[in-house]
Parts: structure tokens; C-alpha cells; sequence
């Protein structure tokens, strides 16, 4: 029922209003009293909202509805209302065709391991506890947690920045960090910035692809910094001066670089470039790799000598700040730190990185594709790691191959410290793929 990011999937398949509705009825059985919901600007998040509600209400539980807000301000609203969780109903950078719930613990976490499967074993089972109707919770609507989540960003950051900023809201919920930047004496143009979740002006996704009339603008301008969201705002990817679009391992050594210290350690998924690795080396920190996904990030973040926690993907987290990925605090975090240190560009060209390449294969049999290419490389590789997916390390790099948790996707990465090993090894996890594929057409076709 979960991927890597909560329930996410096409409406009126995967994602229903039965299926929310039983959510809302799990999370209460489970003992929660006050729950915040909240929703990106998804035209079927309302009616998902309205089902979440009545699940929760119909098994005691009182629900505090944000509206439509980024998904960090629902995870940051549950200690701001003394809740006891929060659901944000949304699909995150997938299609306008989606929708999805993603939970969060009473400290601003994402829900994950037992936490997820208690909630799944509960809606398997039907195992509801209903009340009578005396003892239904209320619905209140609050407008307040935009202003204070704005609140809480500009605090986190010392002093006006003075940067020239263009923002491309991709018409998502990010418009925001607007407001953010404003307060923090930056001049702010706005990109997409009215929400539709047909997402009409770019796909949700900021990718360096999706984002290509922000990098136009911003290399045409003055501007000293583009920032690009995605349908909910958790994620914060970014376009420098000149219109370049620096990978999100790239911003992940950097946010990396600047907080930790000897000694730390910083949280990242299996599939993050050595670039960071190596950045962090040499101010004597290190990396300590997770299963992909924010959640399983920000567990890892639990522990004290983990200072800091990001995804590739964009995906920020700062533990003693937001146990969320909070895309306008990255956003403002950023633009802290080019205010402070000089240009992007130039302290992009400070992390050393090597050749890297990212695909990905189409498929609705994605978890049986993964489970035969690690069939087969059990015996011919001496390092192989599944923590998620399967991850194979020779002398020259690695390459991993996963089943993404959000789509219908197998996810291939692969990396070395050289261009045509890197595409060697890439060309032999493309081939497992491959290989897979048919193995797993087979009894289909006989």
C-alpha cells in the first residue's frame, strides 16, 4: 500500500475516495485524537479531503483542515496544534492524473516501517474502531499555519539576504516561499505561481528539463538565483545566475558542507553520487545511506550525530528544524548560503563530482523486474547491497537498479570515477533490466 513517499497513484484505480476514506478511519484506530489534513491544488483533493475527514471523525478523531497548503506546512502543523498526526493529500511531482496520502508522525515525520504497515494491516483487515454518534470528532478549518510556517522559515535564517530571486511555483502549493524571500529584503518574480493541479506551465517534477523557461529567465535577468518547486513544495531544486541547473547531489554536498562538521554524519539514500562522499571526507564528516524516501531520511535523522538529511531529488531535511522536507526552508536556506558565500555557480564548481546517469524503464511489473536482477547478480559481483533494490560496487563505481515507490518506474543509476567506465556499467544494469523484462513477459507469451 506504501511506497516511498506514502499512497500515491492514479485516481479512481489506486487512490479512491474508499481508499482515503479508510485511511482516515486506520489513523484514528490507531489512537489519534487530533489529526491536520491539508491538500496540494489537485482538483480531486478536495473530495479525498472531505473521505480522509469523515474516516477520521467516524472513529473519534478530530480533524484540523489546513486547505490547500505546501505538504510541510501540514508536517509542521501537528506540533504547532498539538496533534497527534498529519495527512497530506497529495501526489507530490506525480502527473495531474494522481493523487495520494502521505502521513505524518506527531514530530513532523513522514510515517514509515511499522508505523505504515499498522495502518495497512488495519485497512487489510477492516479492523475500524467506529464510535456512536455521540462521540464523533468535529471538523475546524484553520488559515493560520501558511503565515506561521512563513514565520518559522524567515526565523530559521539570519538577516536579509538582499538577493534577486525568480520563483517558479510550477503551480503548485510553493507560493510561499515568495512571501519567505520578501520578508528576508529579496526581490521576488514569480513563475506559475497560481495554483492548478493540471499543472498547465510545466510538468510537477523540477527537473532541469521541466525547468527550462526558469533557467531562461534567470540567465536573462539579473537575477542572482532561480528556485523551482514541485506540486507540494516539499521538494526545492534550483537554476544559478547563468541559467545553469545544478544536480540535486550537487546541492545536497553543498547544504551538507555547510552545516556539518568533523565527526558528523549526514543522512542520504542508496542512489546519492559519491560527490558527496567526497565532500564531506574532507572536512572529516560522513554519509549514512538509507533506503530511498524522506521518511526513512528523516528516521535516520533520530540520531544525534546526524546533523543534516537530503534526497537527490530535492528533498531537504534540518533535523533540529523540521523533521519534513520543507521546500520553502530549503529555499531560504539557499539563498542564505549564496548571500553569505558568493555566487551558486561558484560554489557549485567547488564540489568535485563524476560521471553519473540516471534513467528510467517503464513497467507495471517493477518489484519483479528488481527481484530477477538480483537473482541474477547474486553470484557474479562480490558486493551487493538491497537495502532498496539492488546495488552492485566494483572498483570502477556502482550502479543500482530500484523499483521506484512512487510510480510505475524501475529506477537506474549508475556512477565511476571515469566517463566510459561509468557508461559500461550503466549499459550492464540497463541490460539486467532488459533481460528481466523478458524473463518476466515470458509465461505471458508461451
Amino acid at each position: 500500500m506504501f511506497g516511498t513517499s506514502g499512497i500515491r497513484g492514479t485516481v479512481g484505480d489506486e487512490v479512491t475516495a474508499s481508499v482515503a476514506l479508510d485511511v482516515g478511519r486506520a489513523v484514528a484506530s490507531e489512537g489519534a485524537r487530533r489529526v491536520i489534513v491539508g491538500r496540494d491544488p489537485r482538483s480531486t483533493g478536495p473530495a479525498l479531503v472531505d473521505a480522509l475527514t469523515a474516516g477520521l471523525r467516524e472513529c473519534g478523531a478530530d480533524a484540523v483542515s489546513l486547505g490547500e497548503v505546501p505538504t510541510p506546512t501540514v508536517a509542521r502543523a501537528v506540533e504547532w496544534y498539538d496533534a497527534d498526526a498529519g495527512v497530506s493529500v497529495t501526489a507530490s511531482h506525480n502527473p495531474p492524473s494522481d493523487n495520494g496520502l502521505k502521513l505524518w508522525t506527531d514530530d513532523g515525520a513522514a510515517y514509515v516501517g511499522t508505523a505504515q504497515e499498522a495502518i495497512a494491516e488495519r485497512i487489510r483487515e477492516n479492523a475500524f474502531d467506529l464510535v456512536g454518534w455521540n462521540d464523533y470528532g468535529s471538523r475546524m478549518r484553520s488559515r493560520r499555519a501558511r503565515s506561521r510556517h512563513v514565520d518559522a522559515v524567515v526565523d530559521a535564517v539570519d538577516g536579509d539576504l538582499g538577493l534577486d530571486v525568480v520563483l517558479d511555483v510550477g503551480n503548485g502549493s510553493g507560493r510561499i516561499t515568495a512571501d519567505v524571500l520578501r520578508r528576508l529584503d529579496c526581490t521576488v518574480q514569480t513563475l506559475a505561481a497560481e495554483p492548478d493541479g493540471s499543472f498547465p506551465s510545466r510538468p510537477s517534477e523540477p527537473t532541469a528539463e521541466n525547468c527550462e523557461t526558469l533557467r531562461e529567465v534567470v540567465a536573462a535577468t539579473d537575477a542572482d538565483l532561480g528556485i523551482a518547486h514541485d506540486g507540494d513544495a516539499d521538494r526545492m531544486r534550483a537554476a544559478t545566475a547563468s541559467g545553469e541547473f545544478p544536480s540535486g547531489d550537487v546541492l545536497l554536498a553543498l547544504f551538507a558542507r555547510d552545516i556539518a562538521t568533523a565527526g558528523d554524519r549526514v543522512a542520504v539514500p542508496i542512489d546519492t553520487s559519491i560527490a558527496v562522499d567526497t565532500t564531506l571526507e574532507a572536512i572529516g564528516a560522513s554519509t549514512d545511506h538509507t533506503r530511498v524516501g524522506d521518511g526513512h531520511v528523516a528516521e535516520r535523522t533520530r540520531e544525534t550525530d546526524v546533523v543534516f538529511g537530503g534526497e537527490p531529488s530535492g528533498a531537504w531535511i534540518w533535523p533540529d528544524l523540521a523533521r519534513c522536507p520543507d521546500g520553502p526552508l530549503a529555499a531560504a536556506k539557499l539563498a542564505e548560503l549564496v548571500a553569505r558565500r558568493g555566487p551558486l555557480d561558484e560554489l557549485v564548481a567547488q564540489v568535485e563530482t563524476v560521471p553519473l546517469r540516471r534513467a528510467n524503464v517503464e513497467t507495471d511489473a517493477k518489484h519483479d523486474l528488481v527481484a530477477h536482477v538480483a537473482d541474477r547478480v547474486a553470484d557474479r559481483y562480490a558486493n551487493v547491497t538491497t537495502v532498496d533494490g539492488v546495488r552492485v560496487d566494483v572498483d570502477a563505481g556502482w550502479f543500482l537498479v530500484r523499483a521506484s515507490g512512487t510510480q510505475p518506474l524501475v529506477r537506474v543509476t549508475a556512477e565511476a570515477g571515469v566517463e566510459s567506465e561509468m557508461e559500461s556499467l550503466f549499459e550492464t544494469a540497463t541490460d539486467l533490466v532488459a533481460e528481466a523484462e523478458r524473463a518476466v513477459a515470458a509465461p505471458a507469451s508461451d
